[in-house]
């Protein structure tokens, strides 16, 4: 599974955060953004270590053709059109506000919308979460 924002600093970052800790290590997961920040949003970071994920150590990272091509499933939120398309592979846009210069509160909130989302695909692949 991949997920791709802008500037792979917020949005995706907490959503891979969430998967990899919610599937367990069930699901393969990347992301990446299309032009893509120096560092993770440090607030989205405070925000996921509040419910226990831990997304200090990833790096922002540019998104490519084979990152696209090695997932079976792409998940856009907000750059939908850099991200290429190809037949097979299923997509999704999830509109979420962009956390990069917002306080704690308004990251809260969409941290809370991006654990939602993952739960809802955890259990689109039968897949139980890990806590």
């Amino acid at each position: 599974m991949l997920f791709v924002c802008v500037h792979n600093a917020g949005r995706s970052q907490m959503a891979a955060g969430y998967l990899r800790t919610l599937s367990g290590g069930r699901v393969e997961v990347r992301s990446a953004g299309s032009a893509p920040a120096e560092q993770i949003n440090p607030v989205a970071v405070e925000a996921m270590l509040e419910d226990g994920v831990d997304i200090r150590a990833e790096q922002p990272k540019v998104l490519t053709t084979q990152a696209v091509r090695a997932s079976d499933v792409v998940i856009t939120m907000g750059c939908g059109d850099a991200c290429p398309v190809f037949p097979g592979k299923r997509y999704e846009d999830w509109e979420l506000a962009d956390p990069a210069g917002q306080g704690i509160e308004t990251v809260r909130g969409v941290r809370d919308e991006i654990r939602a989302r993952v739960l809802t695909l955890l259990a689109e692949l039968d897949i139980d979460p890990a806590r």
